[in-house]
């Protein structure tokens, strides 16, 4: 985190502010979306596998419903607090605006490490989190996803556990489940295949070649390993990356398939091996010498304190609020070209969107054309966020919120205020 130990809505409402002011709102509709909508804590009790009774804190929050029903994940992590989710909440609204799609943002969360649970103690955690959550979800009014920490069969639970309080079976209450319960096809790839995409895109701007591309991936979970693999089938040299117990950086690029192979193995990279590979943490990482850097684990990486040692050309974020204010400046300072994670790691939630369409109407897509729907939003975003930004002269962060916030603030305007 930065010196001051930014706080992530802190930072999410700066960046909100300064697209208002830019965009000159009338100051009722600032107060309405510079907060949450609602805001849901639960303390909320569960079964242990020794007999026990533990507690466990959980939250919900619907930060905008102006262009449709809430859209956002739900995390499992020792570190969730309000204002983190407030803050992925406000995120959501905004990524849902710039690509078009009919939600508002959501986000939820709970306090614990998953990893430290069996998996009977998972899934009791998750049916009561959902129980407790459940009068605000619905695939009209709030439809959550995997995040940090959850994954598809964390959804399926939430599925059924929704489903077994209706008396039916309620498919697309969320997104992000396992195929063969009306998930999508392409929908775990989606975020990393989005990330890798956008590479593609910011490189050509840059004038940069994909074939031997350096790139630094700090994090390697879902999204981060399915960018690494994508990126290095696109011809990029993968030059390090990280999880939790650190990193490997090897100038002469890693071996892609063979670290994919022990992670699913080892759940994880601790204890791998390469030659010619040295060990980094994940600090470490952040700044070695190349020409893509991206941040794909949690928020906060990359501050005043650290900002001025990125030595990359194009930084991609994968996560949610990797770069804290000063650090933004900092870096545009460096000439570094930043891409949001509005825009970048938008991949998910486009094909959740496709899942939660697939899931109303019953009828289904192949991968292929999953694939090439996503290819087609996100690209034509990216260019549609750059030409703002080149005709206003602005970053592109700021090109991306001045058009995610307009959409959202006319739809703020167009349906008014109910008394």
């Amino acid at each position: 985190m930065s010196s001051e130990h930014a706080n992530p809505f802190v930072i999410a409402q700066h960046q909100f502010d300064e697209a208002a002011a830019l965009l000159d709102l009338p100051p009722g509709i600032r107060e309405v979306l510079r907060v949450p909508n609602r805001e849901l804590i639960v303390n909320f009790p569960v079964q242990m596998d020794d007999g026990a009774t533990k507690i466990f804190t959980g939250y919900r929050v619907q930060h905008n419903l102006g262009r449709g029903p809430a859209k956002g994940g739900i995390r499992y992590h020792p570190e969730v607090d309000l204002d983190e989710v407030r803050a992925l909440a406000m995120w959501m609204t905004w990524k849902c605006a710039l690509m078009n799609l009919p939600y508002g943002g959501a986000k939820g969360g709970v306090v614990v490490d998953p990893r430290a649970l069996s998996c009977k103690e998972l899934e009791n955690l998750t049916r009561r989190f959902t129980t407790e959550i459940s009068v605000l979800l619905g695939p009209e009014k709030d439809i959550p996803a995997p995040d940090v920490g959850t994954d598809a069969r964390v959804m399926a639970w939430m599925m059924d556990t929704v489903s077994m309080h209706r008396g039916y079976t309620v498919p697309a209450v969320v997104t992000g489940k396992p195929i063969g319960i009306g998930g999508s096809m392409g929908r775990v790839d989606a975020t990393g295949r989005g990330v890798s995409l956008i590479i593609r895109e910011a490189a050509r701007v840059l004038g940069l070649r994909m074939h031997g591309l350096s790139v630094a991936i700090q994090g390697f979970g879902n999204v981060g390993s399915v960018t690494a693999r994508l990126l290095h089938d696109m011809g990029c040299r993968i030059v390090a990356v990280s999880d939790v117990s650190g990193g490997l950086y090897s100038r002469r690029g890693l071996d892609v398939h063979a670290l994919l192979d022990y992670n699913t193995r080892n759940r994880g990279l601790a204890g791998y091996t390469a030659p010619g590979a040295e060990r980094v943490s994940n600090a470490e990482l952040l700044e070695l010498p190349v020409e893509v850097l991206v941040p794909a684990a949690l928020g906060g990486q990359i501050s005043d304190l650290n900002a001025e040692r990125i030595a990359a050309r194009l930084l991609v974020e994968a996560a949610n609020g990797p770069t804290t204010t000063e650090a933004d400046a900092i870096l545009a300072e460096k000439g570094i070209l930043i891409v949001p994670d509005i825009l970048a790691n938008a991949g998910g939630v486009i094909v959740s969107y496709f899942e939660w369409v697939q899931g109303l109407q019953e009828f289904f897509w192949d991968e292929a054309d999953v694939n090439a729907r996503l290819e087609r939003i996100i690209v034509n975003t990216f260019e549609h966020v750059r030409e703002e930004a080149a005709r206003q002269r602005i970053s592109l962060r700021t090109a991306a919120y001045l058009l995610a916030v307009q959409r959202v603030a006319d739809a703020t305007m167009m349906r008014g205020i109910y008394p």
